[in-house]
C-alpha cells in the first residue's frame, strides 16, 4: 500500500499560482502512475492530471490544459502539481492518488489516495 502526504495548499487570488507536492513511502514509487484529483464542496471526485511511471506522458482534464504541469521525481518519490492563472472555480481538496496503470488510476477503483490539501482560489 502506498502511503501518500500532500502539501502546498492554501488561499490565493484569481491569477496566481500554486505548487502542490506529495510524498509517496512504502512502495517502489517508480512502478506506479500518480494523479492529482480535487474535490469541491458537494461535487463528485475529478481527474486533474496524471503522470505515467517515468514521467514520459502525461494527461489533464480539459479545463487544467495550458495552467497545470504534473511532473514527478522519482529520485525523491515525489508527484507535484504546479497550478497557473488560477480560477475561483479551481476551489476544492486536492489529492495525490497512485495506482499501477492509468486506467485504474482514473476509475478511481484501486488506488491509494493521500489526505489531500486544501486549494482556495478568492476573486
Amino acid at each position: 500500500q502506498v502511503q501518500l502526504v500532500e502539501s502546498g495548499g492554501g488561499l490565493v487570488q484569481a491569477g496566481g499560482s500554486l505548487r502542490l507536492s506529495c510524498a509517496a513511502s512504502g512502495v517502489t514509487f517508480s512502478k506506479y502512475v500518480m494523479a492529482w484529483f480535487r474535490q469541491a464542496p458537494g461535487q463528485d471526485r475529478e481527474f486533474v492530471a496524471a503522470i505515467s511511471t517515468l514521467g514520459y506522458t502525461t494527461y489533464y482534464a480539459d479545463s487544467m490544459k495550458g495552467r497545470f504541469t504534473i511532473s514527478r521525481d522519482n529520485a525523491k518519490n515525489t508527484v507535484s502539481l504546479q497550478m497557473n492563472n488560477l480560477k475561483p472555480e479551481d476551489t476544492a481538496h486536492y489529492y495525490c492518488a497512485a495506482d499501477l496503470t492509468i486506467s485504474s488510476l482514473r476509475s478511481m477503483g484501486t488506488a491509494s489516495w493521500g489526505q489531500g490539501t486544501q486549494v482556495t482560489v478568492s476573486s
